[in-house]
């Protein structure tokens, strides 16, 4: 039986097929050629390996670059930029002309660096594309080599098509955003060539669809903001000693009681304009008459302390929109079993709301954990505050045309990211970035970062339809 998703597509291809003269069996097949094309691309880059430890970001840019070049685009609108000191962390950037070259670009943005993934521990190769049960599975099949190769395929279509677009398109594939405290490409090209990043609105990852258990979009999401990632180094120290001669004072033992006090305290609850415009939307979508219940009490009363616990209890995700978060995820402690502990570290790893400081924070962990003996320092990489870009008319019109064409009477849902994207970076220098992907999940989601990452194959394919007319309808509007 054909999919509603799949009726459609033939529906959009006949009338391709009409407006050009083309009979519908030389139609089809262009499609199917070009649909081969689209496989084949994302086949190549997820199989080249962007992992930190033994892959490189380098090849897979040159790979890209490679693509569009064959489709005909100029060497001079063409990048793979390689800062010396990371060899392996190139990026690509490459821009398809506008008429008007004074309008700020638009700007698709994705990452093509992947989280390392072990070959034992995986059902399949991780480095190997492979379709099966209607997905796709591999490391970065997801996250984020799908958008990353709908992104370069638009530019290899919008050249071949001949396409004159108002404003430039700018494709950057970008290295580092799993491994920013090692290196970034993002915020390097930020602080070596700005330029290339400034744009009038920058597409990303961060948000996709919801499918229900029988596999039917629920809702769209648009990201609009992200919560800032800050880790905090808790230290206590004590000159130790032979553990056959205990005495009163033990770091580890202070260390639990701090970790203990973290854990069964909860930051208060703080909505903004977006996470308030999820709350009410999401409510007449919600799984039970409970949750929307909830979720509209919680829009109403943010110190509603019941509801935003049942929330919480429903999905860690709501909780994780609705507060600031702190978790201790990593502990070190010791230097021998039979001595005394001279020094035990621990990790805490919070998720600030955007317009909470970091400063607020630490001084908030310190009042809780209540022991001038522990120390409470911030971590290698720091984090920055960044604006909630505005979703207007100019940014939602365009998502919500195009969608109802796809998946008619799905709503378009605004969210935050309560983790964290290149988009912070963009933000925080006033580039308005939004995550948008159009690509539809269940709730058990891709398991990116995971074991045997995944993507739906129909889901790619209409992510690929949705950015690619998205990004035509922005490169044509004025200002």
């Amino acid at each position: 039986m054909r999919s509603d998703t799949g009726i459609r597509s033939l529906t959009v291809l006949g009338a391709l097929v009409c407006a050009l003269g083309m009979s519908p069996l030389a139609g089809a097949a262009a499609a199917a050629a070009d649909e081969r094309e689209f496989r084949d691309l994302y086949r190549e880059l997820v199989e080249i390996n962007t992992t930190l430890s033994t892959g490189s970001c380098t090849e897979a840019a040159t790979a890209m670059a490679a693509r569009l070049r064959k489709a005909g685009m100029v060497d001079s609108s063409i990048q793979v930029l390689v800062p010396p000191e990371h060899p392996k962390a190139g990026s690509l950037i490459a821009t398809y002309p506008g008429r008007d070259r004074k309008l700020k670009p638009v700007l698709l943005l994705a990452h093509i660096d992947v989280v390392e993934a072990r070959r034992e521990d995986w059902e399949r190769d991780p480095f190997k594309l492979v379709e099966e049960g209607g997905f796709f599975y591999g490391r970065g099949s997801s996250d984020d080599k799908a958008m990353a190769a709908v992104f370069t395929d638009s530019l290899v279509r919008f050249q071949r098509s001949g396409f004159k677009p108002l404003r430039d398109i700018r494709l950057a594939l970008t290295c580092g955003e799993e491994t920013s405290s090692h290196f970034n490409s993002v915020v390097w090209l930020l602080e070596q060539q700005p330029s290339l990043l400034q744009a009038r609105v920058v597409l990303n990852e961060g948000a996709g669809g919801l499918l229900d258990e029988q596999g039917k979009p629920v809702s769209l999401s648009i990201q609009a903001g992200e919560k800032i990632y800050q880790d905090y180094t808790l230290e206590a120290t004590h000159g130790g000693g032979h553990s056959s001669r205990p005495t009163r004072e033990n770091p580890i033992a202070w260390m639990a009681g701090a970790i203990t006090r973290l854990q069964g305290y909860q930051f208060p609850v703080r909505l903004n304009d977006t996470t308030r415009a999820y709350f009410n939307a999401s409510a007449a979508l919600a799984p039970t008459p409970q949750v929307a219940a909830d979720m509209r009490a919680i829009v109403s009363n943010p110190a509603d302390g019941a509801a935003a616990a049942r929330l919480w209890t429903a999905n860690p995700g709501w909780n994780g929109m609705l507060r600031t978060t702190c978790v201790t995820t990593e502990i070190d402690g010791g230097h021998a079993p039979n001595a005394l502990p001279q020094r035990v570290r621990a990790n805490v790893n919070c998720r600030i709301l955007p317009d909470e400081s970091i400063e607020q924070v630490r001084a908030e962990l310190v009042r809780v954990i209540g022991d001038e003996r522990i120390s409470v320092k911030l971590g290698d990489e720091h984090g920055a505050s960044a604006p909630i870009p505005a979703l207007d008319a100019w940014v939602l019109n365009p998502v919500k045309q195009v969608a109802a064409r796809i998946w008619p009477g799905v709503p378009t849902i605004p969210t935050m990211s309560t983790g964290a994207t290149d988009g912070r970076f963009l933000n925080r220098e006033g580039i308005p970035t939004y995550g948008l992907s159009g690509m539809f999940h269940d709730a058990e989601g891709s398991r990116a970062h995971g074991l045997n990452e995944r993507i739906r194959v129909q889901s790619l394919l209409d992510g690929r339809r949705f950015l690619h007319e998205v990004t035509q309808i922005y490169s044509q509007q004025k200002d």
